[in-house]
């Protein structure tokens, strides 16, 4: 999933010379990715009450697949609209019931390090395309580099119907009976301020790794050179995430953690367009490790174990939102600025705005606390 999402990012340069299309299209195709999240993820929870976890994700990365494939073949902005939309699609069933799944097998043990792993695959992916695509792209066409994200998600897929199984405990297996979500206020109010730290965090990553590139080539760099450098702040973060996400589970506050994190990357968005950018996407990567983990578990945490199917689509759908919208808006800074600083900076006050939200979640939860004390 990340491969394929970052693959426009890791091509645009290839993308916006044979398409010409300016920095506000360019987001907009990135955003298009999540754009069915809007609509797609609340019903996605919903549809884990009648399919099996394991159906649904099936059926994404189906979707995935395809959506890759059309994009591929595509030789205009149309064509890779609606391919890029398919594969969106097929991406948020995916997302929501993965997330599920993670939480249903370790509810009760080590949640924050399991969901710091599941986390880790998404800047894998993005890491492996930063890399990978661009060579594909100047050894034959961006539309074969394209196809390189549909034949991962067929591995995926083949691989996830082979080897997984429901959780061993019957009570954590995926609901199935049809029975009605009893979600109530306080759940709704908290796994969305949960969902909103989510995306505004995953916004300013993605900001860096898909607008890093392009800048860099602005500045002389080669697009292979541009997504090596680029690509430092998702290495980094791969290696990260596990540690720090053991370091989180077992010492200290984790909103502590979060709060760090946020205030640490934004600094580095802020300093990115004036100083190395080398310098810069690695303490992005460093920083943003701490979080990952523990904001994907703070989401499961204020959920009641019936309710996390509809609850992860609800955290999920205000991802998705900001995700779809925030990268055009981004794009649009650029090209009204003209200014390579400017999808940075505005970048470092989403950063900001996360910390902020943060701040609101952890009031919210500490009065609950005291009322039920």
């Amino acid at each position: 999933m990340g491969f394929q999402f970052q693959s426009v990012g890791s091509l645009s340069p290839f993308i916006m010379n044979e398409l010409d299309i300016a920095f506000a299209t360019l987001g907009t195709l990135i955003g298009l990715f999540m754009l069915p999240g809007i609509v797609v993820a609340i019903p996605s929870g919903i549809l884990s009450r009648h399919l099996t976890d394991k159906t649904i994700a099936v059926l994404g990365l189906v979707g995935m697949v395809a959506g890759g494939a059309i994009l591929g073949v595509s030789s205009g902005l149309n064509e890779a609209i609606i391919g890029r939309l398919i594969s969106g699609i097929g991406a948020v069933l995916l997302n929501v019931v993965l997330t599920k799944m993670v939480a249903d097998w370790f509810a009760e043990r080590q949640q924050i390090l399991a969901m710091s792993l599941l986390v880790t695959s998404w800047p894998l992916g993005i890491g492996l395309a930063l890399i990978v695509e661009p060579i594909i792209a100047e050894a034959a066409t961006w539309q074969i580099a394209m196809m390189a994200a549909s034949v991962f998600c067929a591995i995926s897929l083949v691989l996830l119907w082979l080897f997984y199984r429901d959780p061993p405990k019957p009570e954590m297996i995926s609901n199935n009976t049809g029975e009605k979500s009893t979600l109530s206020w306080r759940e709704f109010y908290l796994v969305s301020l949960v969902g909103i730290i989510w995306m505004l965090y995953n916004v300013g990553y993605i900001f860096v790794v898909s607008f890093t590139p392009i800048f860099l080539s602005e500045t002389g760099a080669s697009p292979s050179t541009a997504g090596i450098v680029t690509s430092l702040a998702t290495w980094t973060l791969i290696a990260i995430i596990p540690f720090s996400g053991y370091l989180v589970s077992r010492y200290g506050d984790p909103q502590t953690w979060m709060l760090w994190g946020f205030i640490i990357m934004a600094a580095a968005m802020f300093a990115l367009p004036f100083t190395s950018a080398n310098v810069a996407v690695l303490v992005i990567g460093i920083a943003a490790g701490p979080p990952a983990g523990a904001i994907m578990a703070a989401a499961a945490k204020v959920l009641q174990p019936s309710n996390r199917g509809i609850g992860m689509g609800i955290y999920f759908t205000w991802y998705y939102v900001g995700m779809a919208a925030l990268p055009f808006v981004g794009g649009l800074v650029r090209d009204i600025t003209g200014n390579p600083a400017g999808i940075f900076l505005f970048g470092g006050a989403i950063m900001v705005l996360c910390a902020v939200v943060l701040f609101i979640f952890k009031i919210a939860t500490s009065r609950h606390r005291a009322f039920a004390g």
